[in-house]
């Protein structure tokens, strides 16, 4: 699923780490002995159409059709013509190989009463995260016009003292909206009485 949310109800037990997708938590969430309570913590992933059974099925086919091909060529004296009927596997393969490599990429929202934290992984670029306190954060949600082809993707802006970073770039606008509504639930949670007061200037 290119979304895995779990989040924290009034006297629920703090999630844990998921599946062992993401790092370690963020420094400031275990300050102290006792464990801390986790309000919102989304996993996000770009969506593929084409799972790894359905990518095994599909070489399969693409296989046994091109040794067929070669067969009937082979059978009629072209067999010069042979060695080409492997291209269009060994096309499919990289293009597969590549955009599995990209699914390693992926984002991890995580709201605790102390931070609300973003974690971004990608498989061609160094770890990088964001921090932000919960009480001036605000939230976000762009899409881009259906007559504008050239605009930016859609995305959900998290933003707080002139700091400010997109996710979900990568998810469907459905999908996006289905998050931007869980995340802004959640921090209305964090806000209700008794929320951790404002911190200081």
């Amino acid at each position: 699923m290119p979304i895995d949310i779990s989040d924290s109800r009034p006297g629920d037990q703090p999630h844990g780490r998921p599946d062992g997708q993401a790092g370690d938590a963020p420094q400031g969430d275990h300050a102290g002995s006792g464990p801390v309570r986790v309000f919102f913590d989304a996993i996000l992933h770009p969506h593929r159409s084409l799972g790894r059974n359905g990518y095994r099925t599909l070489m399969a086919v693409v296989i046994l059709l091109n040794l067929v091909v070669a067969g009937i060529f082979i059978a009629n004296g072209a067999w010069p013509v042979v060695p080409f009927c492997g291209l269009d596997v060994l096309a499919l393969w990289l293009a597969f190989r590549v955009s599995y490599r990209s699914a390693r990429q992926y984002e991890r929202v995580r709201l605790t009463e102390t931070s609300l934290t973003v974690q971004r992984v990608h498989w061609k670029a160094p770890e990088r995260r964001w921090s932000f306190h919960p009480y001036w954060l605000r939230i976000t949600h762009n899409e881009r016009a259906d007559h504008d082809s050239r605009g930016p993707a859609g995305q959900v802006t998290l933003s707080s003292h002139g700091q400010s970073v997109g996710v979900g770039s990568f998810l469907s606008p459905a999908e996006r909206s289905s998050f931007a509504r869980a995340l802004d639930d959640a921090l209305r949670s964090w806000r209700r009485p008794p929320c951790p007061p404002a911190p200081a200037e």
